[in-house]
């Protein structure tokens, strides 16, 4: 039977700290479900890139990591906003999983509660992995993000202009 853990996440952008959480993740289960979470949401600061751009930097992320794709599943969701549900709400968007990997309580809390085991990976370096601190570089005109993420995102972002989407949806230019 294969073991499966499910690793959800807003990824605005992919960064080293994911690929660092997926490869710790991928020592303990068979397969990954990756899960885009606030797929409805985009062009905002908080939430700037669409969920098919986040698909693709994740897939890019995770091939210039040398990880083994054939083990990972990248599945869009959009917020239910109920959290009493919301991981049996995550569980018909997935394929069937025994653990929920993350670090943040009330995720944690809420796979526990819908009887689910809870895989707690190590934080990496979050004062420099932050996706809030990336896109505050961003917007500072502040290059050296893209030591933060892979290659392969840091050239999507350009591809798609994502810099200066958040520079011209938050006024900056």
């Amino acid at each position: 039977m294969v073991v499966r853990g499910v690793y959800p996440g807003r990824f605005q952008p992919f960064h080293w700290g994911h690929v660092s959480v997926v490869r710790w993740a991928l020592e303990r289960v068979d397969e990954l479900a990756i899960v885009v979470g606030t797929a409805q949401e985009s062009h905002t600061l908080a939430n700037p890139f669409t969920a098919g751009e986040r698909i693709v930097m994740i897939v890019r992320g995770l091939a210039d990591a040398g990880v083994d794709l054939s083990r990972v599943y990248v599945v869009p969701v959009p917020d239910i906003l109920m959290n009493a549900v919301w991981a049996r709400y995550l569980a018909m968007f997935v394929p069937p999983f025994r653990y929920g990997v993350a670090r943040n309580p009330l995720v944690v809390r809420l796979f526990r509660e819908a009887g689910y085991e809870v895989l707690v990976p190590p934080a990496y370096n979050r004062e420099l992995y932050s996706s809030t601190r990336i896109r505050a570089m961003m917007l500072a005109g502040d290059g050296g993000w893209r030591e933060l993420v892979p290659p392969s995102v840091a050239r999507f972002i350009d591809e798609i202009g994502g810099v200066e989407r958040i520079r011209e949806i938050t006024g900056r230019d």
